[in-house]
């Protein structure tokens, strides 16, 4: 017989839920540090893979300058769009460079770089570990003596954490070509008045800091989706929520840590 609902029974149900949640969420905490933590220190450990390295560093920067391109280029003509008609309302369009370069640089490439790679590389990284490990080829290196967070995690980690950085310095020059575009070509601004603005108030601080988000973003996104890859459970669709998972997760994390690393870098 099914147990009598009651308000001691609701209270109990509702306890066991808020317990289970705390517990998924401090389990997904420390898979996240156990693999940072493994990567750190496998990352220094011989054998030097230095092909598998290059291979994904190909797949993550490479492969991924279209839609970074796209996506920062088109962000820097919306941007210019729509603070010259504002600023117009106050006769202030000369300052539509400083506001696109300085977005761009401290704030929209870095994020939406990251947001873009962590649906693209984030979600293959659960996929490809979550299979692996589903269909048991973790395990077999494990007999082969082979550490798999050396062989697989090391590369796929290193590389995304070294080529964000250049791909944002690309998205903030994509960016600020496409406000230029819009501004000058299609509105009517003065171009030297754009680039003497787009440079007047931009410092080698505001790129370094976008480039230091991008690194970091790069640890937080590839971290998270190997972490979901390599602890998937439930065959394939245990893969499918794996990659979902990380998506979003990494997505979320990458949001949050933006408002504390803006805090320490401004």
């Amino acid at each position: 017989m099914a147990p009598e609902a009651t308000p001691q029974n609701a209270v109990v149900r509702f306890f066991e839920r808020i317990g289970s949640m705390a517990q998924g969420l401090f389990e997904e905490v420390g898979r996240f540090f156990y693999i940072l933590h493994s990567t750190l220190y496998w990352t220094f450990h011989r054998p030097f893979d230095g092909a598998q390295w290059l291979r994904q560093m190909v797949r993550v920067g490479v492969d991924s300058l279209p839609v970074v391109g796209l996506t920062a280029m088109f962000t820097g003509m919306v941007m210019a769009l729509q603070t010259y008609r504002g600023f117009e309302r106050f006769h202030a369009e000369g300052f539509v460079g400083s506001v696109v370069s300085l977005s761009l640089t401290r704030e929209l490439a870095p994020v939406l770089t990251a947001l873009m790679l962590a649906g693209r590389i984030g979600s293959s990284l659960a996929a490809e570990l979550g299979t692996m490990r589903v269909t048991e080829q973790i395990d077999a290196l494990y007999a082969m003596a082979t550490e798999p967070l050396h062989y697989l995690v090391v590369p796929r980690v290193a590389a995304t954490t070294l080529m964000l950085p250049p791909l944002v310095a690309l998205a903030d020059g994509l960016g600020i070509f496409g406000g230029y575009a819009v501004s000058v070509g299609l509105l009517g601004a003065n171009p030297v008045i754009y680039w003497e603005k787009t440079f007047q108030f931009l410092d080698l601080n505001d790129v370094f800091s976008g480039l230091i988000k991008a690194g970091v973003f790069g640890l937080i996104l590839s971290v998270t989706g190997c972490a979901k890859g390599f602890f998937t459970t439930g065959g394939a669709e245990g893969v499918g929520r794996a990659t979902t998972a990380a998506v979003v997760m990494s997505s979320v994390v990458i949001l949050l840590s933006d408002f504390f690393l803006t805090k320490i870098l401004f």
